[in-house]
């Protein structure tokens, strides 16, 4: 293997380095950048002779002075997932943050910005509150670790687009806004919740939410050391009834357009990442997944 992509590989697996890339309104995208900043996970296993992908990070917990202890915690009623807590998991695969990450990695950084630390991220904080657009989706998480236990106090960043495809602090459109996006704590049962709008489909990509998981919160509202970023896949049934509905019509081409065979990330398998689903257009949706991480 090339030295530059065997150092390269080190660090998407020890979580240690960033990969930057030049700022493009491109979407994450059939993507030189997808396929250049993330190996395919079946061809990592066979790289690492069948190891498997386990990424490391240790951070103090948070204290008392720290940004949890000042924010409110978030109580609901656990949805379906994909593990009953106890059952050991696989780690979630890591997965591409891809060009709009805003966490300090490429350009904009949410991640250090007073507001960030909520469960509804549907509106902009901060010198706006420009509210997105879209059919209400509350995202239901559960962090535990291999065995099954509980990760109390992961902090968990999410993100995705809006409903027109574009992201908030990059797109043209909505770059003087921060909205879908936010961070959350995990509590004693691993759960934490987002409420949000269902994203929009754009060229090339199956839809999707961003997440990036950090060992606690304080680590999370300083950009630090991440433990895995990854990704979260939507069902096609869920999709479809959703860009039936008003100002989602650009979505239904652009799905027709695409699978989750073609899809750069998807495309070796959403066992660990696909949500389970309920709800409908007129009430909102839940997308509900348990995933685990080493930490």
């Amino acid at each position: 293997m090339p030295p530059g992509r065997r150092q390269l590989l080190h660090r998407r697996l020890t979580g240690t380095g960033r990969t930057l890339v030049r700022m493009t309104d491109i979407h994450d995208r059939g993507l030189q950048y997808d396929l250049a900043t993330l190996l395919g996970r079946r061809r990592a296993l066979s790289l690492l002779g069948g190891a498997g992908l386990t990424l490391v990070a240790c951070a103090p917990p948070t204290t008392a002075n720290s940004p949890a202890a000042n924010s409110p915690a978030t109580t609901f009623s656990a949805g379906t997932t994909s593990s009953a807590a106890g059952t050991p998991l696989e780690t979630v695969p890591e997965e591409t943050a891809g060009p709009f990450p805003g966490d300090g990695s490429n350009g904009p950084n949410a991640l250090t910005q007073s507001g960030i630390v909520r469960s509804d991220i549907r509106s902009s904080f901060g010198s706006s509150t420009r509210t997105a657009e879209g059919v209400r989706l509350t995202v239901d998480l559960t962090v535990q670790r291999p065995g099954g236990e509980p990760f109390q106090g992961a902090a968990v960043y999410l993100w995705h687009c809006d409903i027109n495809g574009d992201y908030s602090m990059y797109s043209d459109r909505v770059r003087d806004e921060n909205f879908l996006r936010g961070v959350q704590e995990a509590d004693a049962s691993g759960k934490l919740r987002f409420v949000s709008v269902f994203p929009g489909a754009y060229s090339g990509r199956w839809p999707h939410v961003h997440f990036e998981v950090y060992p606690s919160l304080a680590e999370a509202t300083r950009a630090g050391d991440k433990i895995t970023t990854s990704q979260l896949a939507l069902p096609e049934t869920t999709c479809k009834e959703v860009y039936g509905t008003t100002g989602y019509t650009q979505s239904v081409r652009n799905m027709a357009r695409t699978s989750l065979r073609q899809d750069t990330v998807f495309r070796d398998g959403t066992d660990h990442q696909m949500a389970t689903m309920s709800g409908g257009v007129t009430s909102g949706y839940t997308a509900s997944l348990t995933f685990a991480v080493q930490g």
